[in-house]
């Protein structure tokens, strides 16, 4: 039998279970474990600037293609603690990262070693599993059940924490007969799904509710098919943005509080009845229960039973795969279309085609400071269906969701749950990485930015291209309107003067300076005349130079953006909305008045 340490073995498992990138940071209770990396070669490392950023590069990673699992590793005093927040935001959003730590020998675990900390206690809440290994041998077993626990029922993260002395020490392990587990998946039954067809059946004006579930199954071509047999509309969550495109004639609109089009609420309060695939019924997709379920019949189909009657209770539900629950649609849908037995749900698909056309938002202003709107109207013309859009919170993330277009699934990345300010720089460095052919394109507000910027040396230092636009107000935007509420505008503004860039005004921290003192190139642009050849600047120094490019806008500070604090039947649409098709010349549909 070979022998190797516990280290190498735990290394050789990652290249089995196909894992071919790590990002992290190394330090002296991890350092074994890098060891091994570099003996066994086959897995390409990045080396991030904080640990934290390692963990979101990780969860980039993931988000970007089916099978991918992103790996991050550190040290589990400090490193292990930073990487908290990945965790969190992975099982929020139900994506598999493993985070690897190494800890202080076993017999100083209990005895307040330098950086010992119980990491695995820490983690328990945000993980589906958390161990520190105690005994070698175990090693190859705990990294099997790692992978097994990622990939079955709702995906999701898990950490293991390796003593130092358990990745030096020597064990047994042939890894030419070692066999990734079988994952575990739910999947419904014929019966179950024809009940719920029977109930879809029955009712006049279905939605189908596509959550992020089918992104994670890989399932979005099956969900189209089911909407296009049935004809019946689709809502995307944010999560599930992309699940089929924009343009198509089944797109409803999102629905919301916030990240919402006018349009898709409107034609989610004419439905009767609603179909919900892999989502969990968040509540800034929802609002107000009362006003959301009112009227309306539902079946619910999750991957996790637990999920199923947690936020409300629906009429039918399923616990089941996103994917072996649409296969079972399409095979119902196909049989009662070919006995001629599906209700014809043109009329009322196209209703909400002309909700679309009817209802939309102005997004051409050609206000100095420039207005929010423009930015992602500019975006929408120099972009195209292949981009993958990365971000994660704040008015820049609910705005660019209101008004840019995605075309694909995985093509809108965005941390849904947790929404930590910093995420959006490495989970972008990740996602270029995973897919370094396709372009990828950030928004950030300026404090997102800000939180972890330094990771934009990794890209510089690792040639990893992309384009990272950020919408500068000097403002903590979402909480200065949050602050409406309570009359109060406290600790929310950003603005100084800066000595070094008085040319800056108030606007303060000079990103472009910052951004290439990192290695990287940056466009700052103030007349949204200039935003379009700004743009296409970027893309010719990404290209040129294989750095992150950020093309910073200069907005004006105070800018409402709609949302409601309520329910989805209440938005506030602070702007003008659109009157005339000039005022929204990038919307899907032409305007119609």
């Amino acid at each position: 039998m070979p022998r190797m340490t516990a280290a190498r073995a735990a290394v050789e498992i990652l290249k089995r279970e196909g894992v071919a990138h790590a990002f992290g940071v190394p330090g002296a209770a991890i350092n074994p474990f890098y060891a091994a990396l570099k003996g066994a070669g086959g897995i390409d490392h990045t080396l991030a600037r904080h640990v934290e950023g390692a963990s979101h590069m990780a969860e980039g990673y993931t988000r970007t293609h089916p099978g991918n699992i992103g790996v991050c590793i550190g040290t589990s005093g400090p490193a292990g603690t930073d990487m908290i927040t990945g965790l969190y935001s992975a099982i929020g959003d139900s994506i598999p990262i493993l985070c690897i730590t190494g800890q202080a020998p076993t017999a100083v675990i209990l005895k307040e070693d330098f950086q010992a900390v119980d990491i695995a206690s820490i983690a328990k809440p945000v993980t589906k599993a958390a161990t520190t290994v105690m005994e070698a041998a175990q090693v190859p077993g705990v990294f099997q059940q790692a992978f097994h626990l990622m990939r079955s029922g709702r995906p999701g993260p898990v950490l293991i924490d390796l003593p130092i002395d358990v990745q030096l020490t020597e064990i047994e392990f042939d890894p030419e007969t070692y066999e990734p587990l079988p994952a575990f998946k739910p999947a419904a039954t014929r019966a179950q799904i024809e009940k719920a067809v029977t109930l879809l059946n029955a009712s006049r004006r279905p939605l189908i509710v596509a959550g992020g579930g089918i992104i994670n199954a890989d399932a979005s071509g099956l969900l189209v098919e089911f909407a296009e047999l049935t004809g019946i509309p689709v809502v995307p969550t944010l999560m599930g943005w992309g699940i089929l495109a924009d343009d198509h004639e089944l797109n409803a609109g999102m629905v919301g509080l916030q990240t919402s089009h006018r349009y898709g609420n409107a034609n989610f309060l004419e439905s009767d009845f609603v179909l919900g695939i892999g989502n969990r019924w968040a509540n800034r997709h929802t609002g107000k229960l009362d006003v959301y379920t009112q009227g309306r019949t539902f079946v619910h189909v999750d991957i996790e039973p637990t999920q199923i009657g947690k936020i409300f209770a629906p009429d039918y539900g399923i616990a089941s795969d996103a994917k072996a629950a649409l296969e079972l649609f399409v095979e119902v849908a196909r049989e009662l279309k070919a006995a001629g037995k599906l209700p014809d749900r043109s009329a009322w698909a196209a209703s909400t085609q002309e909700r679309k056309a009817q209802l939309q938002r102005r997004t051409h202003f050609d206000n100095i400071p420039m207005k929010p709107q423009r930015v992602y109207e500019e975006m929408n013309k120099a972009f195209g269906p292949e981009t993958r859009y990365v971000t994660t919170i704040g008015l820049s993330q609910i705005a660019g969701a209101q008004m840019l277009h995605v075309y694909k699934p995985r093509h809108w990345i965005n941390c849904g749950q947790a929404g930590p300010l910093g995420w959006t720089i490495p989970a972008a460095l990740g996602v270029a990485t995973a897919d370094p052919e396709t372009p990828v394109v950030a928004l950030s507000g300026d404090y997102d930015f800000q939180f972890m910027l330094e990771e934009l040396a990794v890209g510089a230092q690792h040639k990893i291209p992309y384009i990272h636009v950020l919408v500068n107000n000097a403002y903590l935007g979402l909480i200065r309107q949050a602050q409406r509420n309570l009359d109060i505008n406290f600790q929310v503004n950003l603005e100084f003067e800066n000595i070094n860039a008085p040319e800056l005004g108030v606007y303060g921290v000079d990103h472009v300076k910052v951004a290439e003192g990192l290695g990287c190139k940056a466009i700052r642009v103030t007349d949204p005349s200039r935003l379009g050849a700004a743009f296409e600047e970027a893309k010719k120094l990404a290209a040129e130079h294989r750095v992150p490019v950020v093309v910073e806008a200069i907005l004006e500070r105070i800018t409402n953006i709609s949302m409601s604090g309520s329910d989805i039947a209440s938005v506030n649409e602070w702007e003008d909305v659109a009157t005339e098709p000039g005022h929204a010349p990038t919307a899907i549909k032409p305007l119609k008045v």
